[in-house]
């Protein structure tokens, strides 16, 4: 993402707001990966780059490789998941053709069918703060859902103190938000960025988190992922410039 913003010519500072760490019980996900070695799933849904991470570290400490997942569909939420699925030596089954989001994924998701699917059950690993949206409609298709918690997210450590002040005095021209949780970490460790930096979050649950901190959304691209986001944000930039020189002539 900094690279892509560099290559734009913008000047990117990385404020980390979310620490990752394993679940405080291994025992949850110890059963759900024997369980696909032992047949038990039909499908697993992939709700981020960090639940692939955690299955891989998972699968390499009970010595297991992508054999595993033989006669497992993969389904992932976006584009960067499937990437980090691609990069595991699998290849997905389902990745949303719209909307990158769990909606996105459940319109796309097929309904359970006793014909054509032999087994039901579909492993859902993912964080500890995910929302239900996505097990309750994988629920209403027929399916049976494990909600795994894969890894748990936790509030990362406060920035420097100069980052700190730069956020909330409008020292920063703009700001991307890459989650729901990015938003309300970043409020908690650092403050509200100023009224005049310009705002760009990467999909509709992230805008809604940043109204409800009564931030006022600039920037959102078509399609929730990194590439996107940053594009929509060069546009945004070179539209105000445009506008700007318009006014000063």
């Amino acid at each position: 993402m900094s690279d892509r913003l560099r290559g734009y010519g913008a000047v990117p500072v990385e404020v980390p707001t979310i620490a990752v760490e394993p679940p405080r019980s291994p025992a949850q996900m110890d059963r759900a990966i024997k369980g696909l070695v032992t047949g038990r799933y039909g499908w697993i849904v992939f709700t981020s780059v960090n639940a692939v991470k955690a299955v891989r570290e998972k699968f390499a400490e009970l010595g297991l490789d992508a054999r595993a997942f033989a006669g497992v569909k993969v389904a992932c939420v976006g584009e960067s998941t499937a990437d980090a699925v691609r990069a595991f030596g699998i290849q997905p089954e389902l990745v949303p053709t719209g909307e990158q989001s769990s909606q996105g994924l459940l319109a796309d998701f097929p309904p359970y069918d006793d014909v054509f699917d032999p087994i039901n059950r579909v492993l859902l690993p993912r964080a500890d703060i995910a929302t239900e949206t996505l097990a309750a409609g994988l629920v209403e298709r027929g399916w049976e859902i494990d909600d795994v918690t894969a890894y748990r997210t936790v509030r990362a450590a406060p920035p420097a103190a100069s980052v700190r002040e730069a956020i909330k005095g409008g020292g920063f021209d703009a700001v991307c938000f890459t989650s729901s949780s990015t938003v309300r970490n970043l409020v908690g460790i650092a403050g509200k960025p100023h009224a005049k930096t310009v705002v760009a979050v990467i999909g509709p649950a992230t805008a809604a988190s940043a109204q409800e901190f009564g931030l006022r959304v600039d920037v959102q691209p078509e399609t929730a992922a990194v590439g996107p986001l940053v594009d929509a944000l060069a546009e945004f930039a070179a539209a105000r410039r445009a506008e700007e020189e318009g006014a000063a002539t």
